[in-house]
């Protein structure tokens, strides 16, 4: 009897620990402390729109003109203010050819993804977030649901999605997706939505988290609708409570129309737009991402010169100034159709890599710090803080810095220097003198960080 009742009471715990189909529900589930750890992502923006590759100079109108993984979308909108110049563009270079066409030369013929994975490590990124789909509705994966469009039925005849978080988890990084809950273009979606969720996306979302066990699902495309058309508090009560990955994995907070900074795992900026602090959920505060990409669009965009990109330092202060206020930063590289990460993009990476080896200790499973000053853009000191170790991150080699609001230290380090670093403290105000270094002993470029304990 005694056995009984316990097992009884054994079932009725685990009934309490599961999340209901509801937001009030979900949105007690904490985010899994690896994501806020991790603090440095890389997206992937790949598939067919990676063949025309092309998209105009700039985002400065507000529609997003400079993304080329927008091209087909474009091509049937030239009077949304958004530019004629891809159907003159189309016309000029492939003349009638459909969109559909740029397929056959998607091949991917050159893609390594150990390669790929391993340039990801030393940049220092700890997880990677490919897109499985986009709005266009191609596949990287062998989805039942796109059959005769997905890139092992057509293009480069590969599961790409699956080779890519195999080399990816071999160094230990994390792997996630990013999936359109919306296709442009799906004949289903134009005239049936609810048949196009329940008999298309929420069965690629299931057989996508089933097959590869991501540890991140970032949806995308969810304005259409709202949540309850997508069916988004459904699929995410089997994420969270019988999907193989229920205890890790994190998603964002595009589920619907309603959902943006609202829900999910954590919220998400785009470019700047939509807000860089953490948003309280249910009672506690949910970490935010930054995405971003080096240059002005997602997919590769052959029309995009070296001014187009950001350097090496300003992607370093980008990375030190989100992580400063809570942040991650996912920062996106577009690999060409035949599978190469272009070199430009490479560089940028080994940059930031170079300086994640010397000053990772202060970026990596640190939290902001409550104390600091507000920041703005001229902002040139920035801190994090973990366990009992502060991190000033100066942007520029300064002689001395000043810090108010701190305890007395017993110790002042420069991350990467062996010498001494000399330091005063009165008043509850610490000054730290810069230490004398040659070109040989400075520690690195781009921004230089000090430990004090």
């Amino acid at each position: 009897m005694k056995k009984s009742l316990f097992f009884l009471f054994f079932l009725s715990q685990i009934a309490i620990a599961q999340y209901q189909p509801n937001w009030q529900s979900l949105d007690k589930r904490p985010t899994p402390a690896w994501f806020e750890d991790a603090k440095f992502g890389i997206f992937i923006h790949w598939g067919v729109y990676s063949v025309p590759a092309w998209a105009t100079k700039s985002n400065a109108d507000g529609f997003g003109s400079g993304y080329a993984e927008w091209y087909w979308q474009r091509l049937f909108a030239p009077n949304l203010k958004i530019h004629p110049e891809f159907v003159e563009f189309h016309k000029k270079n492939y003349g009638n050819r459909s969109y559909q066409d740029f397929v056959q030369d998607f091949k991917a013929e050159l893609f390594n993804p150990e390669d790929w994975a391993k340039i990801f490590e030393q940049a220092g990124a700890k997880y990677v977030v490919l897109t499985s789909k986009h709005h266009e509705g191609f596949t990287m994966w062998p989805s039942p649901e796109s059959w005769n469009w997905n890139a092992v039925d057509v293009g480069p005849h590969r599961d790409l999605a699956g080779d890519l978080s195999k080399a990816v988890k071999a160094r230990n990084l994390r792997m996630g997706y990013y999936y359109s809950l919306y296709e442009w273009f799906n004949p289903v979606y134009k005239s049936n939505v609810n048949q196009y969720v329940n008999e298309r996306m929420i069965p690629q979302m299931k057989d996508l988290v089933s097959r590869y066990q991501p540890d991140i699902l970032w949806t995308d495309g969810e304005w259409d609708h709202p949540a309850k058309t997508w069916r988004s508090e459904e699929f995410l009560a089997w994420l969270f409570n019988d999907s193989p990955v229920k205890n890790s994995i994190v998603v964002n907070d595009r589920w619907g129309s309603d959902t943006k900074s609202q829900h999910g795992s954590f919220m998400t900026s785009e470019y700047g737009h939509g807000g860089t602090d953490n948003k309280e959920v249910q009672g506690f505060v949910r970490p935010w991402e930054e995405c971003r990409g080096m240059g002005e669009s997602f997919g590769y965009n052959r029309n995009e010169n070296l001014d187009s990109y950001q350097t090496g330092e300003q992607l370093v202060h980008q990375l030190i100034d989100i992580v400063a206020r809570g942040g991650n930063l996912l920062l996106n590289i577009g690999p060409t159709a035949d599978g190469r990460i272009p070199v430009i993009m490479q560089q940028r990476l080994h940059e930031i890599g170079t300086w994640l080896k010397v000053n990772g200790e202060a970026i990596y499973e640190t939290r902001k710090w409550d104390k600091a000053p507000k920041y703005t853009k001229e902002s040139q000191v920035f801190f994090t803080k973990k366990a009992n170790a502060l991190y000033a991150i100066s942007r520029q080699w300064k002689d001395e810095i000043v810090i108010e609001n701190v305890p007395k230290p017993s110790k002042v380090n420069l991350l990467g220097f062996k010498g001494e670093v000399k330091f005063s403290y009165k008043g509850n105000v610490l000054r730290i003198t810069a230490p004398a270094v040659t070109p040989n002993t400075i520690p690195c470029q781009y921004a230089w960080t000090y430990e004090i304990k």
